[in-house]
């Protein structure tokens, strides 16, 4: 199972057999459609495209329109390129949650909500300066220092400031699966996933 795309239903927790509480993500892996089977005689790699969710015909445009058209599905919402399964895939094949086996290892890829534009202490973790005295009364969660003076003269690249937070592709590796539920193409794995609820995600083991 080199990888589905799935969508992101919320969070919720399981009982394991020794009574524990196991917090865990509910994801809704496919159907993915099989859209493109590259080759290395026609692309120069091995690799599979998959199509997952349904986009309107009249919001796709004309090459994505003929795109799914070869592979006899509708225009996709996604379309994510893997490496080819050990299976051969033919073109318009259906994959569904089935290919995924419980207590299996994966890794979870999505894009991480968007926090805005937030300072150093929320983004990246600074303690803050301390307490009100000497007359400071407004500076508790100020950067401090940037750089030196008279040299060099420069704030140096990569320095740790405020800025735009969030939406960034996240990965979260080794989560287990805990179960499969076929019927409904849903998986549970063990822990928090990036992205909000309706989010898409990225599984690949």
């Amino acid at each position: 199972m080199p990888g589905l795309i799935g969508k992101k239903i919320g969070m919720t927790s399981v009982f394991s057999a020794e009574g524990k509480s196991i917090p865990c993500t509910v994801i809704e892996a496919g159907p993915c459609v099989v859209t493109q089977v590259k080759t290395v005689e026609t692309d120069g790699y091995n690799a599979v495209q998959l199509g997952f969710l349904d986009k309107k015909e009249k919001n796709a445009t004309k090459p994505e329109v003929g795109h799914a058209q070869k592979a006899g599905t509708t225009p996709k919402r996604k379309y994510v390129e893997f490496k080819s399964f050990k299976n051969v895939l033919a073109l318009g094949e259906t994959i569904t949650a089935d290919i995924i086996a419980e207590d299996v290892v994966v890794d979870v890829t999505g894009v991480s909500k968007g926090k805005g534009f937030q300072g150093v202490v929320r983004r990246h973790g600074f303690g803050g300066v301390g307490q009100n005295t000497h007359g400071q009364h407004n500076r508790n969660r100020a950067p401090g220092s940037i750089g030196a003076s008279s040299f060099p003269s420069r704030v140096f690249k990569g320095m740790r400031m405020a800025g735009r937070m969030g939406g960034d592709n996240v990965t979260i590796k080794n989560l287990r699966v805990l179960k499969v539920i076929p019927e409904q193409n849903l998986i549970i794995v063990k822990g928090s996933l990036p992205g909000a609820k309706g989010s898409l995600v990225i599984i690949e083991q």
